[in-house]
């Protein structure tokens, strides 16, 4: 499997920014898709999750209300549209599919190589 990340770079707070992962090797509309970052010195957090038809989504309390997870079968293209982002959120986001939605990190998944929001004046 392959998952690209994209769309990462420097962030104005109160802005918006979209960042895109684009699948491959693996049958995408039949996996549960989801974002997660680390920032240094802390731990991987997911952010948002999408099963596979899109009619479940979840996020972390701290991005809920601001951030909007998507996806695209058709063009096998996950999206995380952050509004009004926050310094707190710069981090390294990776991309992570997963052939079930579910509340842990499966050891089978797949990971994207991360892409990097940094959110600042």
């Amino acid at each position: 499997a392959h998952l690209v990340e994209s769309g990462g770079g420097l962030a104005q707070p109160g802005g918006s920014r979209t960042l895109s992962c684009a699948g491959s090797r693996f049958p995408f509309s039949r996996y549960a898709l989801s974002w997660f970052r680390q920032a240094p010195g802390k731990e991987r957090e997911l952010v948002a999750r999408i099963s596979m038809d899109a009619a479940r989504t979840k996020y972390s309390d701290s991005v809920k209300g601001r951030f909007t997870i998507s996806r695209d079968n058709a063009n096998n293209t996950l999206y995380l549209q952050m509004n009004s982002p926050k310094p707190e959120d710069t981090a390294m986001y990776y991309c992570y599919a997963d052939w079930a939605f579910r509340d842990w990190v499966a050891p089978d998944a797949y990971w994207g190589q991360g892409t990097q929001v940094t959110v600042s004046t």
